[in-house]
């Protein structure tokens, strides 16, 4: 009957062939092709790109308290149709963005279970994602489930063999970590991998993904849309024959408190999980499929600012977090027409509330607003940093943000969440909307990897969810890798979600005075471009006062004007751990170019630059290294970019460029 029914489908350039066995959908141009097979009632799918094999035969399928959608599954019903929306956001990655996609929705039934489950596919150009939904209850038998909690899903990822690796393991949960705040998705990645090499820890790898199919191309897996209707996911050990599989947390997430399972009322739905898919790492960078199948949750109460940010805590650290030395990096901020300066942990010790409000007023007379530092903490984690118990319980939450209103701080940090369970979840969530009534804006630390958040919640900022910059003030070897890292992120943790990577830093020592612990190893140059290749609408500019007398004017003038909120970004030149060129245009309509290099061998570059084609250009770079020099000297001049867009670079080792108008 399916076959007769089903057996052919042409809507607007999308072909569906569906019969009990394979339904095929393409994308808009024809070139990403998805084949969802039902064989003896298992539920797979295929992924080929022009012609090459991306994804091999993958499971779906979910395992539910009401019944077991991963087998015995029976299609009763295809439906097919055209997206085609716009939307913008508030100046992330991508202000403005065109959704165009062909979407089949696919009824099935299993075995013992009268409950439809819809299988939703949907794929654009160089993205596929999908998600489960389950019917409601169709009479007032109080025997029909009306809600039912998901036990697993059979959701695979089998990519070719010979296909490598760029994944950061997840990590244990409770006393593996520091004061239970782990997983927190600050783990290293290991570039150029074999699937078939264990997981460091045994417990899988981290949202995002990333992998290169042999020559084929490459393969990005993550999800969106998760707040407190579902938990955080991640991938599997990798199994011969399988492939990565989708993951709950860890049973001993958050101290052991909550379920590791998630829950949904029904009618209801899983998160989307999402596949981009490309020849070229161009598609990888550029992706916004994050956001392309998620909605806001609520309306922003006010307008929220992007800007930039001084912050005390990265380089002098807790001891720093008293009243003179933030009016020191507020006076910084100041100098610099940067919008705010956040005030880190013990705050509430080390200053006190009413000097708070004070420090309030000061840096308003500055034009200045204070972001707060925050623990997540009642009971899921025992670290000692307060405030504490502030922000776990509504009415917690409510007295704070009312406060903070009150006294004009604009923003929070809220650190040392551990866990992806569907309870954090909602923790963020409630923080996330709870602030936005009192017009606070939200970034998180010490946490999971944001799903959508940026057009969800719109006073989201960012999450730091990566090995961020605190790390290259706690260790050499961790200076020693910042190029490894933020050569990395483009292409992955960054490409999904705004990341806080915590600070350019302009210190050639990881000291207060400037000449003492050790050194940094990235160029000054790097460090000015990272402000642009990291990703985040409020950006920390790590400066101190004795910095604005230490670099030259050019650098304090560009560091003063660099924007944080982007309408485009595109992709020019890269490769994940080596090296990153992304180019974006600000809100304002200025392009900017920048270039990372994350090796101690200098690259020389043709770059590509359309949106400069036949301009005179403004060129940020480095000169090369004198001898005794440790650090190169940073260097400013204009040149020409012929008439196709081309322009030649050098990147030193471990150096950076910058390309505007």
């Amino acid at each position: 009957m399916i076959k007769k029914l089903y057996s052919l489908f042409i809507l607007g350039g999308m072909v569906l062939t569906a019969n009990a066995e394979t339904t095929t959908v393409t994308s808009p141009d024809g070139k990403l092709c998805v084949d969802i097979n039902l064989h003896d009632g298992l539920l797979t799918y295929d992924v080929c790109y022009n012609g090459k094999d991306m994804l091999r035969t993958s499971r779906l399928g979910v395992n539910t308290e009401m019944g077991d959608y991963t087998q015995g599954l029976t299609l009763t019903a295809v439906r097919t149709s055209d997206i085609n929306e716009t939307y913008t956001m508030r100046g992330t990655k991508a202000g403005g963005n065109h959704y165009a996609a062909h979407k089949a929705e696919m009824d099935f039934t299993a075995k013992d279970c009268g409950r439809t489950m819809t299988l939703t596919m949907q794929v654009s150009n160089n993205d596929i994602a999908y998600k489960y939904s389950f019917s409601g209850a169709t009479s007032t038998d109080k025997d029909e489930p009306r809600r039912t909690t998901i036990y697993s899903e059979a959701s695979s990822f089998n990519l070719p063999e010979g296909t490598t690796t760029f994944i950061c393991p997840q990590s244990p949960a409770d006393h593996y970590g520091w004061m239970s705040t782990k997983p927190s998705y600050e783990e290293d990645y290991v570039a150029d991998d074999a699937m078939n090499k264990p997981s460091r820890f045994g417990k899988g790898y981290t949202f995002p993904c990333l992998f290169k199919v042999n020559d084929n191309g490459w393969v990005l897996v993550s999800e969106t849309g998760v707040g407190s209707n579902y938990c955080g996911s991640h991938l599997s050990d990798y199994k011969e024959g399988t492939g990565y599989t989708i993951a709950y947390p860890d049973p001993k997430e958050n101290h052991g408190l909550g379920a590791a399972t998630p829950a949904i009322m029904l009618p209801g739905e899983t998160p989307w999980r999402t596949i981009t898919v490309g020849e070229t790492l161009k598609p990888i960078a550029e992706t916004t499929i994050a956001y392309d199948v998620v909605k806001p949750l609520y309306e922003a109460s006010r307008e929220y600012k992007p800007g930039r940010y001084t912050w005390s805590w990265l380089i002098w650290q807790d001891n720093s977090v008293n009243y003179d030395d933030q009016v020191s990096f507020i006076n910084t901020a100041a100098a610099m027409g940067y919008e705010y300066c956040l005030v880190d942990g013990f705050w509430d010790v080390q200053i006190g509330r009413d000097r708070i409000e004070e420090l309030s007023r000061y840096a308003q007379s500055k034009g200045v607003n204070l972001m707060l530092w925050y623990n997540s903490n009642g009971y899921i984690n025992d670290a000692p940093q307060g405030p504490r118990s502030c922000m776990n319980t509504a009415i917690a939450r409510e007295r704070e943000m009312a406060w903070m209103e009150r006294i004009g701080v604009k923003g929070i940090k809220v650190d040392f969440f551990g866990g992806d369970k569907q309870q954090t979840m909602q923790q963020y969530e409630d923080i996330l909307s709870d602030a936005n009534r009192h017009g606070i804006q939200v970034i998180f630390h010490g946490c999971t990897l944001p799903r959508g958040w940026e057009r969800m919640y719109p006073n989201f900022v960012a999450s730091e969810a990566v090995l961020a910059s605190e790390n290259v003030y706690f260790s050499e070897y961790h200076a020693k890798q910042e190029g490894f890292e933020l050569t990395m992120h483009p292409f992955c943790r960054n490409t999904v979600a705004s990341m806080d990577w915590g600070g350019t830093m302009m210190n050639h020592y990881m000291s207060k005075d400037n000449k003492s612990r050790h050194r940094r190893y990235t160029s000054d140059t790097f460090e000015m471009a990272a402000a642009i290749i990291n990703q985040t609408t409020i950006q920390c500019i790590d400066l101190q006062e004795s910095n604005l007398t230490e670099l030259q004017q050019f650098q304090l003038d560009f560091l003063r004007s660099v924007p944080t909120a982007w309408s485009e970004t595109q992709y020019i030149d890269g490769y994940p751990t080596k090296y990153a060129v992304l180019a974006r245009k600000s809100t304002a309509g200025k392009w900017y170019a920048a270039g990372l290099n994350g090796e101690n061998t200098a690259k020389t570059l043709t770059l590509t630059l359309p949106m400069f084609a036949g301009q005179s250009v403004t060129v940020y770079n480095d000169e090369p290294l004198k001898k005794d020099e440790l650090f190169p000297t940073p260097s400013k001049k204009t040149m020409k970019v012929d008439k196709n867009g081309k322009l030649k670079v050098t990147l030193q080792p471990m150096g950076g460029v910058i390309v505007t108008e």
